[in-house]
């Protein structure tokens, strides 16, 4: 008897709070979505949510959106997008520029993907091994059997093995036992805090073996409590660094629901190298390699969150409780640099990254980033990276 799919789907997101849909082949036969949203951002990662060829898989996008997958006779059903941490603002608001979502529909999307619950990783692979079993002549899967679908990171565990063979390490991994001594943590700590990210490249490329103490008995726990430990210094330096402590707590948060579905050493060791790369990173990006005060790293964590829309700097003032003139003076003051400046070369650095690592056009981008027109875009773009936005794209073309 065929199941009645469009009742499960109905049934399951109501009492889930995430998005459910049923494909036959690549065809949507239904779905169900807990609040309107203008497009389905399983769209930026479909290809990779289709390649699941399991009864269960699972799929974690670079934003740490879980995606659950069950196939069954020729239908697959999906749940998700579903996360722990919650996305702020600017992040959804990137996503649905990604997505290619209307300006005028992007509050209606961020309204969306907020009605979505954060679910564990774990209790969504555990509904769809429930549901396997009512619908794949009752095969009973444990989380364990659940296998990791992440083709980048069996890759990566595969060259990280073939290292280990060759007793090399290099800038693709961190010993997993880098903390163990308080030499090395107070190292990598303090290059977290400062945000120097040729200092943290260069203790890879010679990164020295140690033994860790024991904190669990089994093995691939042991290596999992010792990422949680490390994920929870980082973000502590990340702070001292001057990140915001709710960004970096929820860095440190999706870092650590990720590496509970994990199964080997080397997704590990990959997934640590990443974590504090991207600490290390954030730290850089809001300091510029020098020492900042608190007041230019209050006005650095603002800018990064407001990047896609116009920047006010009254509206800055205001959630600073400082005037205009007085912020924009004491900001030059500290800095040597205009507030108008240090917004658009803010701008100009996000407008690079998208040129090079996205397929939008510069249109796009401009209108994303909240400049008036392409040509406002382009001059200021040219004046900030010294070469037009073509000349970037094409020099920088990954």
């Amino acid at each position: 008897m065929q199941p009645d799919y469009e009742y499960l789907v109905r049934s399951m997101g109501r009492l889930s709070g995430i998005p459910v849909r049923v494909y036959e082949a690549e065809a949507l036969l239904c779905s169900f979505f807990p609040a309107p949203l203008p497009k389905d951002p399983m769209e930026l990662c479909k290809t990779d949510v289709f390649s699941i060829q399991g009864h269960v898989g699972y799929y974690t996008s670079p934003l740490f959106h879980c995606y659950g997958v069950l196939n069954t006779s020729g239908v697959r059903i999906v749940l998700g997008p579903t996360s722990q941490i919650i996305a702020n603002d600017q992040q959804l608001r990137e996503l649905a520029f990604r997505l290619d979502v209307p300006k005028e529909e992007t509050a209606a999307f961020v309204d969306g993907m907020r009605a979505i619950l954060p679910l564990p990783a774990e209790t969504l692979l555990q509904m769809l091994c429930t549901l396997n079993h009512l619908l794949n002549g009752g095969e009973t899967l444990e989380l364990s059997d659940v296998t990791i679908v992440d083709d980048e990171q069996k890759l990566i565990k595969t060259r990280v093995e073939q290292r280990r063979t060759a007793k090399q390490y290099d800038t693709q991994t961190v010993s997993r036992q880098a903390h163990n001594t308080l030499e090395i943590e107070e190292l990598l700590m303090g290059i977290i805090r400062k945000g120097d990210i040729a200092a943290l490249r260069r203790w890879l490329a010679q990164a020295p073996p140690v033994q860790g103490g024991k904190i669990a008995g089994d093995q691939l726990r042991q290596q999992r409590n010792l990422f949680i430990v490390t994920a929870t210094l980082a973000s502590r330096a990340a702070i001292r660094g001057g990140m915001q402590a709710d960004d970096a707590f929820s860095l440190s948060d999706a870092y650590i629901q990720r590496v509970e579905l994990l199964t080997g050493y080397g997704q590990i060791m990959n997934l640590q190298y990443n974590m504090i790369l991207e600490f290390t990173e954030q730290v850089d990006q809001l300091r510029r390699g020098k020492h900042q005060s608190k007041l230019a790293l209050d006005v650095a964590n603002y800018v990064r969150h407001h990047l896609s829309e116009p920047v006010s700097v009254d509206k800055m003032a205001e959630a600073f409780y400082l005037s205009r003139p007085y912020l924009s003076a004491k900001f030059k003051q500290e800095t040597g640099q205009t507030l108008t400046d240090f917004i658009l070369s803010e701008k100009t650095e996000e407008a690079k990254r998208l040129l090079r690592y996205s397929d939008k056009t510069q249109a796009a981008i401009s209108a994303y980033l909240g400049f008036s027109s392409q040509g406002h875009f382009a001059k200021v773009f040219k004046k900030y990276a010294g070469m037009n936005p073509s000349e970037y794209k094409a020099k920088h073309s990954v």
